[in-house]
């Protein structure tokens, strides 16, 4: 087979040198008058799909394109692995392809390992300047393997074609795998990621709630000198009554407090042994402080419930409401509101 052709058409000089596999239009690499296209439509895919995204764009339209050509070529020159070497070489270096052969064939695994240097992929990303290795055209012999002898084949990159190494080298074998089963694989891995995406999401909002609801949930209120107010709201689980304590306890020396009202108008009717024995711990451990404590907000109900458990908290001073208890604490304290 001639290496070099020639031909002069409407005064356009053309010229094939099957050696390397480029096509010369005037002189220059037929690929770069269409490449910058290819790069935009690649770069396109990119910015709108992500890099997996793309790269299974490339992967799939390579195949598919391969496997068209090679089931095209088989009715046509009826290939076979006798022939299939000098075919792939002689159709696709005139073609601007770059120069693919065939280097081996394993005839008992029934895999191919095929050379392919200054293919148009590997020129789009070497103009550009991008680490991206091929893709498209990889998959693109795969699918014409698989187009050629009606099974599916897939593919191993085992060498790169870059700056210290002059060409790819690509492993074709025979494979239960095909393009669908890859582009099921790529929405479960996004779908797994949206999930997990949304779930830290959640994790987050969780986290911001579980914080302002620890804030809401042990308000410290000074009213006046020396007198605090810690209302109680609603049931309380152990980590919540840690928090109430360790909040309230901690606040009681800042504020210089000489008596705590604990209002209870929020409390559940129904009071648990759970909640008395809150109120007393933290009773006990103010008065150790040198804070009173005083119970407002005593419903006849609460009342009731509160003399029937077993926590003892009738030894804490027990007024109907909060005013009641601040006007209380201010005459112990010797003052009164003017």
């Amino acid at each position: 087979m001639e290496m070099l052709k020639e031909i002069r058409v409407g005064g356009v000089d053309l010229k094939w040198d099957l050696t390397t596999g480029k096509v010369l239009f005037e002189g220059g690499d037929v690929v770069f008058f269409w490449i910058s296209a290819m790069k935009t439509f690649f770069d396109t895919i990119r910015d709108i799909s992500g890099l997996e995204a793309t790269n299974l764009v490339l992967e799939t339209t390579g195949f598919r394109q391969g496997l068209i050509v090679g089931e095209g070529f088989k009715e046509m020159k009826h290939i076979d692995s006798s022939n299939v070497v000098d075919w792939l070489s002689s159709t696709y270096a005139p073609a601007g392809w770059g120069k693919a052969e065939i280097i081996e064939i394993d005839k008992e695994k029934g895999s191919f390992t095929l050379r392919i240097q200054d293919d148009w992929e590997y020129k789009l990303n070497a103009l550009s300047n991008q680490k991206n290795k091929g893709i498209f055209v990889p998959s693109h012999y795969a699918g014409v393997l698989t187009g050629l002898f009606g099974r599916t084949f897939w593919y191993k990159v085992l060498q790169y074609q870059d700056e210290d190494n002059p060409y790819s080298v690509i492993e074709y074998f025979p494979s239960e795998m095909d393009i669908e089963q890859n582009i099921h694989e790529l929405s479960r891995r996004q779908e797994a990621q949206h999930i997990r995406d949304l779930e830290q999401v959640v994790e987050e909002k969780t986290k911001m709630l579980q914080k302002l609801v620890k804030e809401l949930s042990s308000p410290i209120i000074p009213v006046l000198e020396g007198i605090i107010v810690v209302p109680m709201i609603g049931s309380y689980d152990e980590e919540r009554a840690e928090d109430l304590i360790t909040n309230t306890l901690n606040q009681l020396p800042k504020h210089q407090a000489n008596y705590l009202l604990l209002d209870l108008t929020g409390l559940n009717k129904e009071i648990s042994q759970h909640t008395a024995a809150l109120i007393d711990k933290l009773g006990s451990a103010a008065r150790l402080l040198g804070t009173e404590v005083i119970l407002v907000g005593i419903s006849a109900e609460l009342a009731l419930i509160i003399s029937q458990t077993l926590i003892d908290l009738k030894k804490y001073e027990c007024l109907q409401t909060l005013q009641h208890g601040i006007y209380y604490a201010l005459g112990k304290s010797g003052r009164r509101i003017v």
